[in-house]
């Protein structure tokens, strides 16, 4: 339990950082999601939920560092998707990171058609941010996914899971069974 409560505010310190520097992002158009920031919030949670905690404070530790030198992580990984700028890192983990992730959402979208529909570029999203990440918390990251993989976890699905958990539903089949009687 405690160790729990140590990974829950984790997340919410890095979130506040996350915050932080998504409302500082300056676009040439304005960004409607930046007026959405408990979606926002809800999503980053989602993203986190999965990462053990040695993951989690390595990426801290990154989001603390960029900020002291002047770094807004949410503009190179939004600049990175738009490929306005060159690649922040050529760490190979990354391509190996977002290859098993993708085959988690193929997974996910082959089970849960109705619910989960990934309208492309989920693998450009992945790459992007994990290019704003040190090689540390790659290193970190990279050894969560390959454990979840060797136990038979999908990192997708149980992030899926806890966000619709957190929005009030029971199970990922309620949710496809709710999106398929909408989408009559």
């Amino acid at each position: 339990m405690k160790g729990q409560i140590v990974k829950s505010e984790l997340i919410e310190q890095i979130i506040k950082l996350e915050e932080e520097m998504f409302l500082a992002v300056r676009s040439m158009e304005s960004a409607p999601c930046q007026q959405m920031i408990g979606t926002f919030r809800a999503m980053r949670n989602m993203s986190h939920s999965v990462l053990s905690e040695e993951t989690l404070k390595s990426y801290f530790n990154d989001l603390v560092q960029a900020k002291e030198v002047g770094r807004n992580l949410m503009t190179e990984k939004y600049a990175r998707m738009d490929n306005l700028i060159p690649p922040l890192s050529t760490n190979p983990l990354i391509v190996k990171i977002v290859d098993i992730e993708m085959e988690w959402m193929q997974q996910l979208q082959t089970k849960y058609p109705h619910a989960i529909k990934e309208k492309g570029g989920f693998d450009n999203y992945m790459r992007s941010e994990l290019e704003t990440y040190s090689d540390n918390t790659l290193q970190f990251y990279y050894r969560d996914i390959i454990t979840a993989k060797a136990d038979e976890v999908n990192f997708v699905e149980q992030r899926y899971k806890n966000l619709y958990l957190g929005l009030g539903f029971r199970s990922l089949d309620e949710v496809e069974e709710t999106a398929r009687k909408n989408s009559k």
